[in-house]
């Protein structure tokens, strides 16, 4: 069986892990400010908090911009439903943007068009969530350009993309967004197992950020309405969540930032053989936007239906049949029926929507094999009858 997708876990990562279980601190030690520090001297920005997940991280930045009622947030319906939903957990109310037909991104020019419209029926988002699908980043410039038009914020939604770069630079410095967010999920490029982490450049959404992780307590004197009782004194200021990471998930994830820049740079040599694999079967293989360096989170091929006899589904299932384990993100968002519910309707997002009836993410992972990787395609070309 060969997965989508599968973390690398190596005897550095098992000690590291081990010895914060021989430590006094399993949680609230110093392993996760010292894996804090390891993305930010990677990605080059001024604060990171370490959390549970990328859907928590969302989350609290959703609420540290002061996201609520009677605000709208935007985001890409190409995308997991934690982008969207949390704008929902805020109270606030959300809508999409369709997509670039070859970078699968939040499309600019159709983010521009919306906001003209929204300009004058007066419902301009507060937030606007681009998603660095597979890896590639959005066109953060432009979408920069327009948050300083029309007076948006934006939450990179990163979660695919640590050890990418835009521009020449690290994704996560937070140059164009007043906020980012990773995911350490198994499958994902590092991985805390769980876990996500919110980078700012802002002293005071960090502070805000740090108190929202954490039930909204502080011991910082500095926070607190009146003089402390004594050395065990704490305050809560805001409402908060208990959405910290764990001093073993941030043990694991300071040994695995060891090695991104090796598991992006192996991503990329089993992109480019794929590209060249694949380049006479009825597939459309990624494009990249010379603008950007990829995490390469996912390789999605898109099937030429028009040039083959097989539907879209029995492609997919003929390859799992063959113990090639393919996955499909993403389902757009406005097509699930907690969506629909809310008056979104098939049709709204086109580009979206015919991504979604073609894609197929098929596997791709570090410690993947060229013959596996043979294996994968010879299935493809088989099922394809190509």
């Amino acid at each position: 069986m060969i997965p989508y997708g599968r973390q690398d876990i190596t005897q550095a990562d098992i000690d590291a892990v081990v010895e914060v279980l021989h430590s006094t601190h399993l949680t609230q030690g110093p392993a996760v400010p010292r894996f804090e520090q390891a993305v930010l001297s990677h990605c080059q920005a001024k604060h990171a908090l370490g959390v549970n997940s990328a859907t928590s991280a969302l989350h609290i930045a959703c609420l540290a911009l002061g996201l609520g009622l009677g605000d709208w947030l935007w985001t890409t319906p190409n995308t997991f439903v934690a982008s969207a939903n949390c704008g929902l957990y805020c109270g606030a109310q959300v809508d999409f943007v369709d997509i670039d037909p070859r970078t699968y991104n939040l499309c600019p020019r159709a983010l521009e068009q919306k906001l003209i419209a929204a300009e004058k029926a007066g419902r301009l988002p507060k937030i606007v969530v681009p998603v660095h699908l597979c890896g590639q980043p959005c066109d953060m410039q432009a979408i920069h350009a327009l948050a300083q038009r029309y007076g948006f914020k934006i939450i990179e939604d990163a979660s695919h993309a640590i050890g990418g770069k835009y521009l020449g630079e690290p994704i996560g410095n937070c140059r164009f967004s007043d906020i980012t967010v990773f995911s350490f999920h198994p499958v994902k490029i590092i991985t805390t197992a769980e876990g996500g982490m919110a980078l700012t450049n802002d002293d005071k959404l960090a502070e805000r950020l740090g108190l929202l992780r954490s039930h909204g307590i502080t011991r910082d004197s500095a926070l607190m309405t009146k003089g402390m009782d004594g050395p065990w004194y704490y305050q809560q200021v805001a409402l908060g969540y208990n959405y910290r990471m764990t001093d073993l998930q941030g043990a694991l994830g300071a040994s695995q930032m060891n090695r991104l820049e090796q598991y992006v740079a192996r991503r990329h040599e089993l992109a480019r053989r794929y590209d060249e694999l694949l380049k006479d079967l009825p597939v459309t293989t990624p494009w990249q936007h010379p603008d950007g360096y990829s995490g390469l989170h996912l390789y999605v091929i898109r099937l030429q239906l028009d040039r083959i006899q097989e539907t879209h589904l029995q492609v997919f299932e003929a390859l799992r049949a063959k113990d090639i384990i393919v996955n499909l993100h993403y389902i757009p968002v406005h097509t699930q029926p907690y969506y629909q519910n809310m008056g979104f309707q098939v049709g709204q997002f086109p580009e979206a929507e015919r991504y979604y009836a073609e894609a197929i993410s098929i596997p791709m992972y570090p410690v993947m094999s060229e013959a596996q990787q043979d294996e994968v395609v010879s299935c493809l070309r088989e099922t394809l009858g190509a």
